[in-house]
């Protein structure tokens, strides 16, 4: 948990989920370190924030909270077929968390990893949630990865209602995923519904903040709920900050064992198969949105918030030094940039230009401004494969 509080102040982030609640070692870790803050809302105990703070240049120390959060891994056979959809589910305190993680138990085994894989159909695992508490609430994953997700073109559904039958009223937001921006979910009426939301992983504590969602409101478990639960009425919920979803992993169709990278134009020409090695093609998230958008592009949905696309300082200084992002060199340079100049978040997003060129050098100056102007050239991620900037 320090480090997860240490990278959410060198990122710019102030809300983060904790991870698995569910799996025993972690929760009894949530409970030795976290103490109550705002309702629902839990800080790191000063005994081991202090542990961190050598690591924490003082123009990056900020507020840190947490959320109880865990994402499963849903696989099981609806309609002769098998799905796998990843979810996001939230408690608001820890006897919401101990009653979801007591039923989860009984169908599977929650210490095998920190996202718990589990052969329970979506639908049932949003009824559990629902009966844990009023204000726990589930958000569908990345929901158009091909082959987790709820509309991924390999093991999804074709709609919300699909996935989630008499239940889908009580699923008020969706997480756009890397590969995939707000434009291309305001395509689909069937989404108009939800709010859309936008988290950076926790593979590891540097992967935080990749993708996030602007909040600017107060600082408490049910006031999010309801910025999610009712975007007409509380503008709480302010927007997105974005992967350009051609760098996601997925975007493009393609064969990666073949390093074929296809626009879904050609995907169509093959008839599905790759030109390499004759097996089926990864359909990617372009080609899923297209199938099933009813608008073209360009349309907005009626709880639309405006986006806004980055890409991490550790890839803009990489480009610049032509360095892997995780060469000693690329992090000493972002190291000393955080030290002189603030989070990451608002060297990428506020800082003038001419400041950044002091803290660093020309090159990354520039290389934030054309982040900043969306003007950068990346050929796009397919089957698995991140996109190249």
């Amino acid at each position: 948990m320090e480090y997860l509080s240490l990278w959410g102040q060198l990122k710019g982030i102030q809300i983060i989920g904790t991870g698995d609640f569910t799996h025993p070692g972690w929760m009894k870790e949530l409970r030795e370190k976290l103490e109550p803050a705002e309702e629902g809302l839990f800080k790191l105990k000063d005994e081991y924030a202090k542990a961190v703070e050598p690591e924490l240049p003082a123009a990056c120390k900020g507020t840190i909270r947490f959320m109880l959060t865990v994402e499963i891994s849903n696989i099981y056979k609806r309609h002769d077929r098998v799905r796998k959809v990843h979810n996001v589910v939230f408690a608001p305190h820890f006897d919401a968390a101990e009653k979801i993680r007591s039923k989860l138990g009984d169908i599977g085994n929650l210490c095998a990893d920190g996202r718990p894989i589990l052969g329970l159909d979506t639908h049932d695992l949003l009824e559990i949630v629902l009966e844990s508490d009023p204000l726990s609430y589930l958000i569908p994953a990345h929901i158009w990865t091909p082959w987790f997700s709820m509309l991924g073109s390999k093991g999804g559904f074709n709609s919300m209602e699909d996935c989630f039958g008499d239940l889908t009223q009580h699923v008020f937001a969706l997480e756009t995923g890397l590969s995939s921006d707000p434009l291309m979910n305001w395509r689909l009426s069937q989404l108009d519904h939800c709010v859309l939301v936008s988290n950076g992983d926790a593979h590891s504590p540097q992967k935080i903040g990749r993708e996030a969602t602007i909040y600017d409101a107060e600082f408490s478990y049910p006031a999010i709920y309801d910025a999610l639960r009712n975007p007409q009425t509380n503008k709480g919920l302010v927007g997105t900050l974005e992967f350009f979803p051609e760098e996601g992993k997925y975007h493009y169709d393609g064969c990666r064992h073949c390093s074929q990278r296809l626009h879904p134009k050609e995907t169509i020409k093959l008839k599905g198969k790759c030109p390499g090695c004759g097996k089926d093609i990864t359909v990617g998230v372009m080609a899923r949105v297209e199938e099933l958008a009813d608008h073209e592009e360009g349309r907005k949905s009626p709880n639309w918030r405006p986006y806004y696309s980055l890409i991490p300082l550790p890839e803009i200084i990489a480009d610049t030094k032509g360095m892997g992002v995780n060469s000693k060199a690329v992090q000493s340079e972002y190291q000393n940039l955080l030290s002189k100049a603030g989070n990451e978040m608002a060297i990428l997003f506020d800082l003038p230009l001419d400041e950044i060129q002091k803290a660093s050098n020309s090159l990354i100056a520039e290389g934030v401004r054309r982040v900043r102007e969306g003007n950068v050239n990346i050929a796009a991620g397919y089957d698995g494969e991140y996109g190249t900037i």
